[in-house]
Protein backbone atom coordinates (compact mmCIF):
# COMPACT_ATOMS: atom_id res chain seq x y z
CA UNK A 1 0.00 0.00 0.00
CA UNK A 2 1.87 3.33 -0.95
CA UNK A 3 0.77 5.83 1.36
CA UNK A 4 -0.45 9.27 0.44
CA UNK A 5 0.88 12.65 0.45
CA UNK A 6 0.32 13.45 3.88
CA UNK A 7 -0.59 17.36 4.70
CA UNK A 8 2.31 19.84 6.13
CA UNK A 9 3.20 19.93 9.77
CA UNK A 10 1.75 23.15 10.42
CA UNK A 11 -1.45 22.08 9.14
CA UNK A 12 -1.75 18.77 11.11
CA UNK A 13 -1.31 21.01 14.14
CA UNK A 14 -3.77 23.20 13.55
CA UNK A 15 -6.58 20.82 13.14
CA UNK A 16 -5.05 18.42 16.37
CA UNK A 17 -5.32 22.11 18.45
CA UNK A 18 -8.45 23.26 17.08
CA UNK A 19 -10.59 19.48 18.13
CA UNK A 20 -8.61 19.81 21.75
CA UNK A 21 -9.64 23.09 22.30
CA UNK A 22 -13.21 22.40 21.09
CA UNK A 23 -12.90 19.14 23.15
CA UNK A 24 -11.69 20.92 26.61
CA UNK A 25 -14.70 23.28 25.72
CA UNK A 26 -17.38 20.58 25.50
CA UNK A 27 -16.04 19.01 28.07
CA UNK A 28 -15.52 21.89 30.56
CA UNK A 29 -19.07 22.73 30.02
CA UNK A 30 -19.95 19.27 31.12
CA UNK A 31 -17.68 19.05 34.10
CA UNK A 32 -19.84 22.16 35.44
CA UNK A 33 -22.72 19.82 35.52
CA UNK A 34 -21.51 17.11 36.85
CA UNK A 35 -21.56 14.65 34.02
CA UNK A 36 -20.91 11.16 35.65
CA UNK A 37 -20.62 8.97 32.10
CA UNK A 38 -17.69 12.27 30.31
CA UNK A 39 -15.97 15.36 31.31
CA UNK A 40 -12.74 17.34 30.92
CA UNK A 41 -11.02 15.18 30.36
CA UNK A 42 -13.11 12.64 28.14
CA UNK A 43 -14.41 14.81 25.93
CA UNK A 44 -10.86 15.99 24.55
CA UNK A 45 -9.54 12.63 24.01
CA UNK A 46 -13.12 11.56 22.37
CA UNK A 47 -12.99 14.46 19.65
CA UNK A 48 -9.27 14.42 18.88
CA UNK A 49 -9.50 10.40 17.98
CA UNK A 50 -12.03 11.60 15.90
CA UNK A 51 -9.02 13.97 14.27
CA UNK A 52 -6.58 11.29 14.09
CA UNK A 53 -8.69 8.38 12.83
CA UNK A 54 -9.36 11.10 10.04
CA UNK A 55 -5.79 11.80 9.29
CA UNK A 56 -5.34 7.83 8.86
CA UNK A 57 -8.07 6.97 6.70
CA UNK A 58 -5.97 7.90 3.58
CA UNK A 59 -3.93 5.63 4.16
CA UNK A 60 -5.49 2.78 5.78
CA UNK A 61 -9.34 3.72 4.44
CA UNK A 62 -12.56 5.12 5.36
CA UNK A 63 -13.26 1.99 7.96
CA UNK A 64 -11.02 3.34 10.90
CA UNK A 65 -12.91 6.24 11.20
CA UNK A 66 -15.93 4.00 11.09
CA UNK A 67 -14.29 1.46 13.49
CA UNK A 68 -13.23 4.19 15.89
CA UNK A 69 -16.73 5.92 15.81
CA UNK A 70 -18.43 2.56 16.68
CA UNK A 71 -15.56 1.76 19.60
CA UNK A 72 -16.69 4.90 20.97
CA UNK A 73 -20.33 4.34 20.91
CA UNK A 74 -19.58 0.82 22.63
CA UNK A 75 -17.85 2.86 25.23
CA UNK A 76 -20.96 4.52 25.82
CA UNK A 77 -23.17 2.51 25.72
CA UNK A 78 -21.09 0.28 28.04
CA UNK A 79 -20.93 2.96 30.38
CA UNK A 80 -24.25 4.05 30.87
CA UNK A 81 -25.05 0.02 31.62
CA UNK A 82 -22.76 0.29 34.44
CA UNK A 83 -24.29 3.53 35.41
CA UNK A 84 -27.97 1.98 35.77
CA UNK A 85 -26.54 -1.09 37.68
CA UNK A 86 -24.68 0.38 39.98
CA UNK A 87 -25.21 3.65 42.81
CA UNK A 88 -21.45 3.95 42.53
CA UNK A 89 -19.68 6.94 41.74
CA UNK A 90 -19.24 7.74 37.91
CA UNK A 91 -16.53 5.05 36.46
CA UNK A 92 -16.10 7.11 33.70
CA UNK A 93 -14.72 5.85 30.71
CA UNK A 94 -11.14 7.92 30.33
CA UNK A 95 -8.63 5.05 30.15
CA UNK A 96 -10.79 3.36 27.37
CA UNK A 97 -10.85 5.90 25.42
CA UNK A 98 -6.68 7.01 26.05
CA UNK A 99 -6.29 3.08 24.96
CA UNK A 100 -8.29 3.63 21.81
CA UNK A 101 -6.32 7.45 21.39
CA UNK A 102 -2.95 6.08 22.14
CA UNK A 103 -3.72 3.11 19.62
CA UNK A 104 -4.49 5.27 16.63
CA UNK A 105 -1.12 7.58 17.76
CA UNK A 106 0.53 4.49 17.34
CA UNK A 107 -0.75 4.06 13.85
CA UNK A 108 -0.04 7.25 13.14
CA UNK A 109 3.54 7.44 14.25
CA UNK A 110 3.99 4.92 10.76
CA UNK A 111 2.43 6.93 8.21
CA UNK A 112 2.96 10.89 9.12
CA UNK A 113 5.46 13.35 11.28
CA UNK A 114 6.91 11.44 14.16
CA UNK A 115 6.55 15.01 16.10
CA UNK A 116 3.09 15.29 16.02
CA UNK A 117 2.46 11.47 17.20
CA UNK A 118 5.14 12.24 19.71
CA UNK A 119 3.58 15.85 20.89
CA UNK A 120 -0.17 13.92 20.94
CA UNK A 121 0.91 11.03 22.84
CA UNK A 122 3.01 13.35 26.02
CA UNK A 123 -0.33 15.89 25.76
CA UNK A 124 -1.98 12.99 26.38
CA UNK A 125 -0.10 11.42 29.40
CA UNK A 126 -0.34 14.98 30.42
CA UNK A 127 -3.83 15.46 30.30
CA UNK A 128 -4.13 12.39 32.29
CA UNK A 129 -2.16 12.65 35.14
CA UNK A 130 -3.52 16.06 35.99
CA UNK A 131 -6.89 14.65 36.74
CA UNK A 132 -7.17 16.46 40.14
CA UNK A 133 -5.76 20.29 39.10
CA UNK A 134 -7.92 20.19 35.94
CA UNK A 135 -10.81 18.91 38.18
CA UNK A 136 -9.59 21.62 40.57
CA UNK A 137 -9.44 24.38 38.24
CA UNK A 138 -13.67 23.34 36.80
CA UNK A 139 -14.43 23.65 40.73
CA UNK A 140 -12.63 27.38 41.02
CA UNK A 141 -14.30 28.89 37.63
CA UNK A 142 -17.47 30.75 38.81
CA UNK A 143 -20.55 31.84 36.39
CA UNK A 144 -18.81 34.97 35.54
CA UNK A 145 -15.79 33.29 34.17
CA UNK A 146 -17.33 30.94 32.37
CA UNK A 147 -18.88 33.51 30.70
CA UNK A 148 -15.99 34.87 29.31
CA UNK A 149 -15.06 31.31 28.27
CA UNK A 150 -18.48 30.95 25.97
CA UNK A 151 -18.11 34.45 24.60
CA UNK A 152 -14.60 33.98 23.85
CA UNK A 153 -15.95 31.19 21.79
CA UNK A 154 -18.90 32.97 20.31
CA UNK A 155 -15.99 35.90 19.39
CA UNK A 156 -13.42 33.29 17.65
CA UNK A 157 -15.80 30.32 16.85
CA UNK A 158 -19.10 31.49 15.86
CA UNK A 159 -18.53 35.05 14.37
CA UNK A 160 -14.94 35.12 12.40
CA UNK A 161 -15.34 32.09 10.47
CA UNK A 162 -19.21 33.47 8.54
CA UNK A 163 -17.37 36.73 7.81
CA UNK A 164 -16.71 37.46 4.41
CA UNK A 165 -13.09 37.52 3.50
CA UNK A 166 -12.86 40.17 1.15
CA UNK A 167 -11.74 43.61 0.69
CA UNK A 168 -14.29 46.74 0.98
CA UNK A 169 -13.92 50.79 1.09
CA UNK A 170 -11.38 53.02 0.31
CA UNK A 171 -7.58 52.14 -0.18
CA UNK A 172 -8.60 48.44 -0.21
CA UNK A 173 -7.85 47.44 3.55
CA UNK A 174 -10.75 46.79 5.16
CA UNK A 175 -11.12 42.52 5.00
CA UNK A 176 -13.90 41.92 7.74
CA UNK A 177 -12.70 38.50 8.68
CA UNK A 178 -9.30 40.02 8.80
CA UNK A 179 -10.03 42.62 11.13
CA UNK A 180 -12.23 40.79 13.04
CA UNK A 181 -9.00 38.08 13.72
CA UNK A 182 -7.09 40.51 15.13
CA UNK A 183 -10.46 40.93 17.34
CA UNK A 184 -9.84 37.43 18.68
CA UNK A 185 -6.33 38.10 18.80
CA UNK A 186 -5.56 40.95 21.18
CA UNK A 187 -9.39 39.16 23.23
CA UNK A 188 -6.94 35.83 23.52
CA UNK A 189 -3.98 37.87 25.38
CA UNK A 190 -6.33 39.96 27.42
CA UNK A 191 -7.95 36.53 28.16
CA UNK A 192 -4.81 34.85 29.07
CA UNK A 193 -3.87 38.08 31.86
CA UNK A 194 -8.12 37.63 32.60
CA UNK A 195 -7.11 33.75 34.07
CA UNK A 196 -3.95 34.75 35.41
CA UNK A 197 -5.31 37.19 37.54
CA UNK A 198 -7.91 34.49 38.58
CA UNK A 199 -5.45 31.84 39.36
CA UNK A 200 -2.88 34.09 41.16
CA UNK A 201 -5.35 36.34 43.17
CA UNK A 202 -6.03 39.40 43.90
CA UNK A 203 -2.99 40.17 46.53
CA UNK A 204 0.57 39.52 44.99
CA UNK A 205 4.07 40.70 45.02
CA UNK A 206 5.35 43.65 43.21
CA UNK A 207 6.55 42.36 40.33
CA UNK A 208 3.84 39.63 39.68
CA UNK A 209 1.33 42.66 39.90
CA UNK A 210 3.25 44.42 37.13
CA UNK A 211 3.30 41.61 34.88
CA UNK A 212 -0.35 40.55 35.55
CA UNK A 213 -1.28 44.69 34.85
CA UNK A 214 0.59 44.48 31.95
CA UNK A 215 -1.77 41.60 30.60
CA UNK A 216 -4.80 42.77 31.53
CA UNK A 217 -4.37 46.32 31.08
CA UNK A 218 -1.22 48.86 32.14
CA UNK A 219 -3.77 51.72 31.39
CA UNK A 220 -6.43 50.59 34.45
CA UNK A 221 -3.26 49.58 36.26
CA UNK A 222 -1.58 52.66 35.85
CA UNK A 223 -4.61 54.99 36.76
CA UNK A 224 -5.48 52.14 39.58
CA UNK A 225 -2.44 52.99 41.73
CA UNK A 226 -1.99 56.76 40.74
CA UNK A 227 -5.49 57.50 42.63
CA UNK A 228 -4.36 55.08 45.11
CA UNK A 229 -1.59 56.78 46.18
CA UNK A 230 -3.51 60.31 45.61
CA UNK A 231 -5.44 58.95 48.38
CA UNK A 232 -3.27 57.81 50.74
CA UNK A 233 -1.38 61.51 50.20
CA UNK A 234 -4.54 62.98 51.26
CA UNK A 235 -5.20 60.78 54.24
CA UNK A 236 -1.63 61.78 55.50
CA UNK A 237 -2.64 65.16 55.17
CA UNK A 238 -5.64 65.08 56.85
CA UNK A 239 -3.68 63.02 60.03
CA UNK A 240 -0.98 66.30 59.60
CA UNK A 241 1.58 64.97 57.67
CA UNK A 242 3.34 66.55 54.73
CA UNK A 243 2.08 66.37 51.10
CA UNK A 244 5.14 65.05 49.54
CA UNK A 245 6.73 62.87 52.20
CA UNK A 246 5.77 61.54 55.06
CA UNK A 247 7.76 58.78 56.52
CA UNK A 248 9.49 55.42 55.38
CA UNK A 249 5.82 53.56 54.79
CA UNK A 250 4.25 56.00 52.49
CA UNK A 251 7.37 56.20 51.06
CA UNK A 252 7.37 52.77 50.37
CA UNK A 253 4.23 52.66 49.00
CA UNK A 254 5.23 55.00 45.94
CA UNK A 255 8.41 53.13 45.22
CA UNK A 256 6.43 49.71 45.12
CA UNK A 257 3.45 51.50 43.39
CA UNK A 258 5.83 53.14 40.61
CA UNK A 259 7.19 50.05 40.14
CA UNK A 260 4.35 48.10 39.50
CA UNK A 261 3.43 51.07 36.70
CA UNK A 262 6.75 50.53 35.28
CA UNK A 263 6.43 46.82 34.86
CA UNK A 264 3.16 46.82 33.52
CA UNK A 265 4.11 49.30 30.99
CA UNK A 266 6.99 47.38 30.41
CA UNK A 267 5.50 44.01 29.75
CA UNK A 268 3.22 45.82 27.05
CA UNK A 269 6.08 45.45 24.92
CA UNK A 270 6.00 41.90 25.01
CA UNK A 271 2.63 42.02 24.37
CA UNK A 272 3.68 44.45 20.82
CA UNK A 273 6.10 41.86 20.08
CA UNK A 274 3.71 39.05 19.96
CA UNK A 275 1.67 40.68 17.91
CA UNK A 276 4.56 41.26 15.44
CA UNK A 277 4.76 37.75 15.13
CA UNK A 278 1.57 36.87 14.63
CA UNK A 279 0.75 39.80 11.54
CA UNK A 280 3.83 40.09 10.41
CA UNK A 281 6.38 37.48 11.05
CA UNK A 282 8.26 37.91 8.03
CA UNK A 283 9.05 40.94 9.19
CA UNK A 284 10.01 40.04 12.87
CA UNK A 285 13.50 40.19 12.56
CA UNK A 286 13.50 43.76 10.97
CA UNK A 287 10.39 45.26 13.11
CA UNK A 288 10.53 43.22 16.87
CA UNK A 289 14.60 43.97 18.07
CA UNK A 290 13.84 48.28 18.55
CA UNK A 291 10.79 46.84 20.51
CA UNK A 292 12.98 44.63 22.29
CA UNK A 293 15.56 47.10 23.53
CA UNK A 294 12.94 48.83 24.82
CA UNK A 295 11.45 45.65 26.72
CA UNK A 296 15.44 45.32 28.01
CA UNK A 297 15.93 48.57 29.56
CA UNK A 298 12.70 48.78 31.05
CA UNK A 299 12.99 45.15 32.66
CA UNK A 300 16.55 46.32 33.94
CA UNK A 301 15.24 49.59 35.31
CA UNK A 302 12.37 47.17 37.06
CA UNK A 303 14.58 44.92 38.30
CA UNK A 304 16.89 47.55 40.23
CA UNK A 305 13.73 48.91 41.95
CA UNK A 306 12.14 45.86 42.60
CA UNK A 307 15.36 44.64 45.01
CA UNK A 308 14.26 47.50 47.21
CA UNK A 309 10.26 46.88 47.58
CA UNK A 310 10.34 42.80 46.95
CA UNK A 311 8.37 42.10 49.99
CA UNK A 312 5.77 44.98 49.51
CA UNK A 313 2.32 43.46 48.79
CA UNK A 314 0.53 44.71 46.19
CA UNK A 315 -2.64 44.17 44.52
CA UNK A 316 -3.86 43.97 40.66
CA UNK A 317 -7.17 46.12 40.23
CA UNK A 318 -10.12 43.44 39.37
CA UNK A 319 -10.24 43.13 35.27
CA UNK A 320 -13.50 43.54 33.08
CA UNK A 321 -14.27 40.69 31.33
CA UNK A 322 -12.14 41.21 28.26
CA UNK A 323 -14.51 38.81 25.93
CA UNK A 324 -17.54 41.35 26.54
CA UNK A 325 -18.87 41.36 22.67
CA UNK A 326 -19.42 45.51 22.94
CA UNK A 327 -15.70 45.53 24.02
CA UNK A 328 -14.80 43.46 20.46
CA UNK A 329 -16.88 45.90 18.91
CA UNK A 330 -15.48 48.90 20.09
CA UNK A 331 -11.95 47.55 19.34
CA UNK A 332 -12.92 45.83 15.75
CA UNK A 333 -13.69 49.15 15.26
CA UNK A 334 -10.91 51.15 15.90
CA UNK A 335 -8.68 48.75 14.66
CA UNK A 336 -10.62 49.27 11.47
CA UNK A 337 -10.26 53.00 11.86
CA UNK A 338 -6.85 53.15 12.37
CA UNK A 339 -5.64 50.71 9.43
CA UNK A 340 -7.96 53.41 7.71
CA UNK A 341 -6.41 56.37 8.87
CA UNK A 342 -2.95 54.66 8.29
CA UNK A 343 -3.37 53.78 4.81
CA UNK A 344 -4.65 57.03 4.17
CA UNK A 345 -2.07 59.40 5.40
CA UNK A 346 0.27 56.98 3.55
CA UNK A 347 -1.38 57.32 0.36
CA UNK A 348 -2.07 61.28 0.38
CA UNK A 349 0.94 62.75 3.02
CA UNK A 350 3.49 60.13 2.34
CA UNK A 351 5.08 58.69 5.14
CA UNK A 352 4.70 62.62 6.99
CA UNK A 353 1.54 62.04 7.87
CA UNK A 354 2.20 58.56 9.53
CA UNK A 355 3.33 59.68 12.11
CA UNK A 356 0.49 62.51 13.21
CA UNK A 357 -1.46 59.19 13.24
CA UNK A 358 0.86 56.66 15.19
CA UNK A 359 0.92 59.85 18.46
CA UNK A 360 -2.59 60.12 18.20
CA UNK A 361 -3.49 56.05 18.10
CA UNK A 362 -0.92 55.33 20.69
CA UNK A 363 -2.31 57.46 23.48
CA UNK A 364 -4.72 55.58 24.53
CA UNK A 365 -4.81 52.21 22.96
CA UNK A 366 -1.12 50.25 21.55
CA UNK A 367 -2.89 47.52 19.77
CA UNK A 368 -4.82 48.74 17.05
CA UNK A 369 -1.94 50.99 15.59
CA UNK A 370 0.79 47.50 16.49
CA UNK A 371 -1.80 45.14 14.28
CA UNK A 372 -2.71 47.95 11.56
CA UNK A 373 1.29 48.97 10.97
CA UNK A 374 2.00 45.20 11.17
CA UNK A 375 -0.45 44.37 8.79
CA UNK A 376 0.10 46.91 6.24
CA UNK A 377 4.03 45.88 6.12
CA UNK A 378 2.93 42.45 5.47
CA UNK A 379 0.92 43.24 2.65
CA UNK A 380 4.05 45.09 1.58
CA UNK A 381 2.44 48.38 1.47
CA UNK A 382 4.77 49.99 4.54
CA UNK A 383 8.36 49.49 4.60
CA UNK A 384 9.33 47.18 7.84
CA UNK A 385 11.91 49.67 8.74
CA UNK A 386 9.21 52.49 8.46
CA UNK A 387 6.62 50.16 10.04
CA UNK A 388 8.94 49.57 13.82
CA UNK A 389 9.46 53.60 14.07
CA UNK A 390 5.67 54.21 13.73
CA UNK A 391 5.21 51.54 16.69
CA UNK A 392 7.74 52.91 19.17
CA UNK A 393 6.29 56.48 18.38
CA UNK A 394 3.24 55.01 19.23
CA UNK A 395 4.71 53.62 22.69
CA UNK A 396 6.42 57.02 23.74
CA UNK A 397 2.94 58.80 23.35
CA UNK A 398 0.98 56.00 25.55
CA UNK A 399 3.81 56.47 28.09
CA UNK A 400 3.61 60.19 27.90
CA UNK A 401 0.08 59.74 28.41
CA UNK A 402 0.27 57.46 30.86
CA UNK A 403 2.94 59.88 32.85
CA UNK A 404 0.07 62.78 32.52
CA UNK A 405 -2.88 60.39 33.68
CA UNK A 406 0.14 60.10 37.20
CA UNK A 407 0.31 63.62 37.09
CA UNK A 408 -3.14 64.44 36.96
CA UNK A 409 -4.55 61.88 39.13
CA UNK A 410 -1.78 60.81 41.42
CA UNK A 411 0.17 62.06 44.85
CA UNK A 412 3.15 64.06 43.70
CA UNK A 413 5.58 61.80 44.87
CA UNK A 414 4.49 59.29 42.42
CA UNK A 415 4.47 61.68 39.50
CA UNK A 416 7.89 62.91 40.13
CA UNK A 417 9.07 59.16 40.50
CA UNK A 418 7.19 57.61 37.70
CA UNK A 419 8.31 61.01 35.10
CA UNK A 420 12.06 59.96 35.94
CA UNK A 421 11.45 56.25 35.13
CA UNK A 422 9.59 57.01 31.97
CA UNK A 423 12.24 59.50 30.71
CA UNK A 424 14.65 56.70 31.01
CA UNK A 425 12.37 54.80 28.44
CA UNK A 426 11.54 57.66 26.44
CA UNK A 427 15.17 58.60 26.14
CA UNK A 428 16.09 54.84 24.75
CA UNK A 429 13.04 55.22 22.17
CA UNK A 430 14.11 58.43 20.58
CA UNK A 431 18.08 56.99 20.58
CA UNK A 432 16.75 54.18 18.82
CA UNK A 433 14.84 56.47 15.81
CA UNK A 434 17.80 58.23 15.77
CA UNK A 435 20.75 55.50 15.77
CA UNK A 436 19.15 52.40 15.16
CA UNK A 437 19.74 51.47 11.02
Amino acid sequence: MEPSSSPDLVTVFQQLGIALGLGLLVGLQRERVASRLAGFRTFPLVTVLGTVSALLAPDFGGWIVAAAFLGVAGLIVAGNLMLAHTEAPDPGQTTEVALLLMFAVGAYVAVGPTAVAVALGGGTAVLLYLKDQMHGLAGRIGDRDFRAIIQFALISLVILPVLPNRTYGPFDVLNPREIWWMVVLIVAISLGGYVAYKLLGRSTGTALAGVLGGMVSSTATTVSYARRSSADEAAAGRAGGSGTSGGPARNSLVRAASEVILLASTVVFVRVMVEITVVARGSFTTMAPPVAVLFAVGLAVAAALWLGVRKEPAEVPEPDNPTELRSALVFGGLYALVLLAVAAAKEHWADGGLWVVSVLSGLTDMDAITLSTSRLVETGRLEATIGWRLIVVASLSNLVFKGAMVAVLGSKALALRVASLFAVLLATGGLLLWLWP
